[in-house]
């Protein structure tokens, strides 16, 4: 298998493995902060025998939190994870999932106020079609009376795109970032069920503890390995195509399981993200393909 196909055949499963997760959270049937907790401490647990296994078996020796950029990066991710799942609790999945594949033009915001990266012409005019798409399903978040979810889901996907900057801003590895930095949202979910217990008003609570530990032991590391290995072998507008997987997906397997079908504003504002999404990658692929043309062909001269 050469190069390109190992890169399309990881991110596919990353993408498809990313899909499942607000199904298994809710299939846990958890009181929120419980369900945090428990999806956190699998994630982090995973993460810490993962880094272990290849300090022990490989030939690198990664670091889990690299300097000052690696801890502003993991507060951010930490604080993204309590952001995002509680948007799972308090909005419909499909505004979850359509409102966080924002992510990118949120990051190409910050690169350019943070790292000048000016952005082009077609990333201006992806992120004026996608702003109207987040428009539209928030206005169902209003008239529905779930916009607490979405501003959280939208707070979530700035702090993924404010990670991701200040980790291309350091330019070091930060592939274990993501993975420990779920101590956060482990340790707040925890103060906040003990809190409860404690008060009498609650406590730990899941009624099917097994897929929630599923998805943040398996599931989820093996997307964030999937995704964090692809762009070795692909561009990047590649790459970011199977992430669209999940905001395709996920509202399908919730529809198959739970029946939740979303509102007619959420539909068609999604359906805007994920076409202006999917046209500017295929317009970035061209371009990068374009680039690739004109390097072999100056190298043939």
């Amino acid at each position: 298998m050469n190069d390109h196909k190992k890169g399309l055949v990881l991110t596919a499963i990353g993408g498809l493995a990313l899909s499942f997760d607000v199904p298994l959270v809710r299939l846990g049937h958890g009181e929120m902060w419980s369900t945090v907790v428990l999806r956190s401490t699998a994630t982090f647990a995973a993460a810490i025998i993962l880094w272990l296994l290849v300090r022990r078996f490989g030939s690198t020796r990664p670091v889990l939190i690299p300097g000052k950029a690696g801890l502003a990066a993991g507060f951010c991710y930490g604080i993204s994870t309590i952001a995002f799942l509680g948007a799972v609790f308090n909005t419909a999945t499909a505004n979850v999932v359509f409102i966080v594949a924002f992510t990118p033009m949120y990051a190409a915001v910050l690169g350019w106020l943070v790292l000048k990266e000016r952005p082009s012409p077609s990333t201006l005019v992806t992120m004026l079609v996608m702003f109207f798409g987040v428009g539209l399903i928030v206005s169902g978040g209003l008239a529905g009376g779930h916009i607490f979810g979405d501003i959280l889901a939208a707070t979530a996907s700035f702090l993924l795109a404010l990670a991701i900057t200040l980790s291309r801003a350091a330019r070091i590895d930060m592939g274990f970032v993501p993975l420990v930095a779920t101590i956060i949202p482990a340790t707040i979910g925890l103060s906040f069920v003990g809190a409860s217990s404690l008060a009498g008003t609650g406590g730990f609570s899941v009624a099917d503890p097994i897929w929630v530990m599923f998805d943040g032991a398996i599931m989820m590391p093996l997307a964030f390995w999937c995704l964090a290995t692809g762009p070795k072998y692909l561009s990047g507008p590649e790459v970011g195509m199977f992430y669209l997987l999940e905001t395709i997906l996920a509202p399908i397997w919730v529809w198959l399981i739970f029946s939740e079908i979303p509102s007619s504003r959420t539909l068609l504002g999604g359906s805007i993200l994920v076409l202006a999404l999917i046209g500017y990658s295929a317009w970035q692929m061209r371009r990068v393909e374009r680039l690739r043309a004109r390097a072999v062909a100056s190298q043939a001269i």
